[in-house]
């Protein structure tokens, strides 16, 4: 394998995390496990080939885990790795960067804002993060890294 270079270390982070998609998945799998349907659900936008490419490249990168539990029907959900989870003050900067550039171009985030679990009003993404900043240090939780496969 051919050594890469990068210009500077964002390119690296970019590399795994980047394009329209991945990050949304990203923050959608720390309110916990999902399964396809759900993050389908959750993202309407995105095709299902799209949507499988993302988490094949995720799941390559040590970000996710694929969880197969061998059952009828067949039944599959994706998780972050604990390598994915040190991902997640990347995400939370994201976010909040967002609503504060949603709030200045549109005032009201909530008008522009779909009505999902990331967006809750009496909760949201922020209010998690004033609150998790206030802890010394972060705790993720332990995940085993690589494919798992649970059942029989």
């Amino acid at each position: 394998m051919e050594k890469k270079k990068y210009n500077i270390s964002v390119e690296a982070t970019l590399e795994v995390i980047g394009g329209k998609w991945k990050c949304v998945i990203l923050c959608h799998l720390t309110h916990g496990k999902k399964r396809t349907s759900d993050l389908r659900r959750l993202m309407p936008s995105i095709t299902q080939k799209m949507l499988t490419q993302q988490l094949r490249e995720l799941e390559e990168d040590g970000i996710v885990n694929r969880l197969v539990y061998h059952q009828v029907p067949p039944k599959v959900e994706y998780e972050l790795t604990e390598y994915g989870w040190s991902l997640k003050p990347i995400l939370d900067s994201l976010c909040m960067w967002g609503e504060t550039h949603i709030i200045k171009e549109y005032g009201d985030k909530f008008a522009v804002l779909e009505d999902n679990i990331l967006n809750n009003k009496d909760i949201g993404l922020a209010t998690e993060v004033d609150q998790s900043s206030k802890e010394k240090e972060p705790s993720y939780p332990k995940h085993k890294e690589g494919n798992a496969t649970i059942g029989s």
